[in-house]
C-alpha cells in the first residue's frame, strides 16, 4: 500500500547555495559525504562525525566525483574521465571532447567500473551518453541515444541495473552481468507521472528498494523491487537532485538540492539535507582504478 505523502523529520547537513548539488557519495574509507556543485565546479566533502567540511574546485563543470580504491577520486567532466590521486595531483584518463556536452551523473558498478553519463547543454535528445570505463581506462558506450544521463544503481545481488534519463520520466531496469558488466533488456519499471517532477538520481537500498530523486517535485520516492511506490518523502525545496545512503552504518539519506533556474529559492535550495535512520543503504564500491 503507497503511504501518503511524508514531511520526513530531515535535518540540514551543509547549508549551502550550491547552483546545481548533486552526486551524494557516501566513502567508507575515510567515513565522509562527497557531493558536486556541477556548475560552480565544487567538489564538497562532509564527515558527519565532526563536522569538517572540504571544498575543491575543478577546472571544468563536473558531474560526478567518486572513491577510488586506492584513494583519490575518479571524476566525470566536461571533457571526459579524470582521475585525483591521493597526492591531489589530476591526470585524465580519457578525455573526449565535444562541444556543447558535458559529463552528468555517474555510479560504480558492482565490478569496479564506472558508468557515466554525459548529456547537451541545451538537453537535446540523442545528444548524450552512458559509457562504461574500467580501470585501465577502455571505454565503451552502452547508451549512445539520451538526453539527460542521470541515476544509475544496482541491485544488492548485482543483477540489475537501474536508469534514468530524466526525460523520459521513466526509471527504467535492465538485467546485468556481475562477470561481464553486459547489460540487456532495457524496460520500464517505474514511470513518474505529469506534475511530479522528473526523476533524477537514485540509489538502491538493502532490500532491493529503489530511491528517486524528483527534480522540480521537491520529493525523494520509494518504489519495491517489483516497480511499486510505496513512499514519498516532501521536500521545501523543488529542485531535489539525488539521494545516498550514508553514515556509519548506512542508515541516513542524504539528499542534495539545486537552486538553479530559480527566481526567488527557498532558504534551504542547494543545501545538503539528511535524514537519519530511514532505511539501509548498501556498501558502494570505488573505482577500481
Amino acid at each position: 500500500m503507497t503511504r501518503a505523502f511524508e514531511t520526513p523529520a530531515y535535518e540540514v547537513a551543509v547549508r549551502a547555495e550550491a547552483t546545481l548539488g548533486e552526486g551524494p557519495t557516501w566513502d567508507p574509507a575515510t567515513g565522509r559525504l562527497l557531493w558536486v556543485d556541477i556548475l560552480a565546479c565544487r567538489i564538497h566533502t562532509y564527515d558527519p562525525a565532526t563536522g569538517r567540511r572540504t571544498l575543491r574546485r575543478t577546472e571544468q563543470h563536473i558531474g560526478a566525483a567518486k572513491p577510488r580504491t586506492g584513494g583519490g577520486l575518479v571524476l566525470n567532466l566536461r571533457d571526459g574521465i579524470g582521475l585525483l590521486d591521493p597526492d591531489d595531483t589530476f591526470r585524465w584518463l580519457h578525455r573526449e571532447v565535444v562541444p556543447g556536452r558535458r559529463g552528468n551523473d555517474a555510479a560504480v558498478a558492482p565490478d569496479g567500473s564506472l558508468w557515466a553519463g554525459t548529456m547537451r547543454y541545451d538537453e537535446a535528445p540523442g545528444g548524450g551518453t552512458l559509457s562504461r570505463i574500467t580501470p585501465d581506462g577502455e571505454v565503451t558506450t552502452v547508451l549512445d541515444d539520451v538526453a539527460v544521463s542521470n541515476g544509475t544503481g544496482w541491485s544488492p545481488d548485482g543483477r540489475l541495473m537501474y536508469y534514468i534519463d530524466s526525460p523520459t520520466r521513466r526509471i527504467d531496469v535492465l538485467d546485468h552481468d556481475p562477470a561481464t558488466g553486459r547489460v540487456s533488456g532495457r524496460r520500464p519499471f517505474a514511470e513518474i507521472e505529469e506534475g511530479a517532477g522528473f526523476p533524477d538520481g537514485l540509489t538502491v537500498d538493502a532490500d532491493g528498494c529503489v530511491w528517486v530523486a524528483l527534480w522540480d517535485g521537491g520529493a525523494v520516492r520509494r518504489y519495491t523491487p517489483d516497480g511499486t511506490l510505496d513512499r514519498t518523502l516532501t521536500f521545501p525545496v523543488p529542485r531535489v537532485t539525488a539521494c545516498a545512503f550514508g553514515g556509519a552504518g548506512l542508515t541516513d539519506l542524504y539528499v542534495t538540492t539545486a537552486r538553479v533556474g530559480l527566481t526567488a529559492p527557498h532558504p534551504l535550495a542547494g543545501s545538503l539535507l539528511v535524514i537519519p535512520g530511514i532505511g539501509k543503504g548498501v556498501a558502494q564500491p570505488a573505482f577500481a582504478g
